[in-house]
């Protein structure tokens, strides 16, 4: 892959930067919190639209924030320069805004009408720059807790769980924006560079430990 020094992580900064800026002051205004969080009957019947954006730059808490930007550093400064490469910074850009918009929109869909319904976080996004990563490199190590598992391993557990919790609605978690994210990640990565599927394939038939 191709490598640029010192700019391979420009945009993703820029992106943990705003994104930690604004959760940060929303903490506290929480009329700021308010105008930004996804609403469903603002974009429906007031025509804010901006809110299935502006939603993944305000975050529940400390943890929610702190979880999302750290896993978009690590995994985003990875695949930063992979997609500059081919579609260009704004491509990188929109690719993080597509995964914020896809990932929410059909839980906005299911709830349009539901005036106690909100969601917030950039847990959508950055699931697309996880599966991005993953696709390209299934076998590599990610620590999650600190326990060591391949990012395959991790993938299958990761979405069979998020299904499981989906079903059961028994925490306030938007686990539907975690999945079609991570959908959304893998199918943009494909659509960009088909070839990806056959790279995928080939690490994943030969295993790093097989030699």
């Amino acid at each position: 892959m191709p490598h640029n020094a010192g700019m391979d992580i420009s945009l993703t900064l820029i992106l943990i930067i705003a994104t930690a800026g604004v959760s940060l002051v929303a903490f506290r205004d929480h009329a700021l919190l308010d105008r930004l969080i996804l609403w469903p009957p603002a974009v429906s019947r007031g025509g804010q639209y901006y809110r299935l954006l502006s939603y993944g730059l305000v975050h529940g808490d400390g943890m929610h924030l702190l979880f999302n930007m750290v896993t978009l550093y690590f995994f985003g400064s990875v695949m930063e320069p992979v997609f500059a490469s081919r579609i260009g910074d704004v491509g990188y850009v929109l690719f993080y805004a597509g995964g914020l918009l896809v990932s929410i929109l059909p839980s906005y869909l299911a709830n349009r009408n539901n005036p106690g319904y909100r969601s917030l976080g950039a847990s959508g996004a950055v699931s697309a720059v996880l599966f991005a990563f993953i696709l390209l490199q299934p076998w590599a190590m990610l620590y999650v807790f600190f326990i060591p598992a391949p990012a395959i391993v991790f993938a299958v557990v990761y979405v069979g769980w998020s299904v499981w919790a989906e079903r059961q609605a028994r925490d306030n978690i938007n686990h539907s924006a975690h999945l079609w994210g991570a959908a959304y990640g893998i199918v943009f990565m494909l659509v960009m560079e088909p070839r990806v599927l056959l790279i995928f394939w080939e690490q994943l038939t030969h295993p790093r430990w097989a030699g």
